[in-house]
C-alpha cells in the first residue's frame, strides 16, 4: 500500500511562487509514474504534470499546456519525494493539488488510471 502526503500549499499573490512536495512511502517502484493533479471548485480534477524515473535516470516528464513553462516537476530520489515548483502563479491556478501514483508502466494523464492519491493541499493565488 502506497501512502502519499502532500505539503507546501498556501496563499500567494499572482506572479509569486510555491513549491509542493509529495512524500511517498509504502513501497514505490521505478515502474511508477508520479503525478500532480488539481481540482478547482466546481471543476473536474485535471492533470498538471507527471514524472517517471529510476535511480538517476528520468524516463519522462509531461505537463499540461496551461502550466508548461511555469511549473517544473522533479524528484528527490533519496527522500522518495516528488516536487512541483510553481512559478508565475495566476489566479486560475487556485485549486486543491493532489499527488498521485500510477503503478503500471504507463505514460498516462488520465486521472482514472492512477491508483493512489494523497489528501491534497490547497493553493490559493490572489489577484
Amino acid at each position: 500500500q502506497v501512502q502519499l502526503v502532500e505539503s507546501g500549499g498556501g496563499l500567494v499573490q499572482a506572479g509569486g511562487s510555491l513549491r509542493l512536495s509529495c512524500a511517498a512511502s509504502g513501497g514505490t517502484s521505478s515502474t511508477y509514474t508520479m503525478g500532480w493533479f488539481r481540482q478547482a471548485p466546481g471543476k473536474e480534477r485535471e492533470f498538471v504534470a507527471h514524472i517517471r524515473w529510476s535511480g538517476g535516470y528520468i524516463y519522462y516528464t509531461d505537463y499540461a499546456d496551461s502550466v508548461r513553462g511555469r511549473f517544473t516537476i522533479s524528484r528527490d530520489g533519496a527522500k522518495n519525494t516528488v516536487l512541483l515548483q510553481m512559478n508565475s502563479l495566476k489566479p486560475e491556478d487556485t485549486a486543491v493539488y493532489y499527488c498521485a501514483a500510477l503503478t503500471t508502466a504507463r505514460r498516462s494523464i488520465n486521472k482514472d488510471e492512477y491508483d493512489y492519491w494523497g489528501q491534497g493541499t490547497q493553493v490559493t493565488v490572489s489577484s
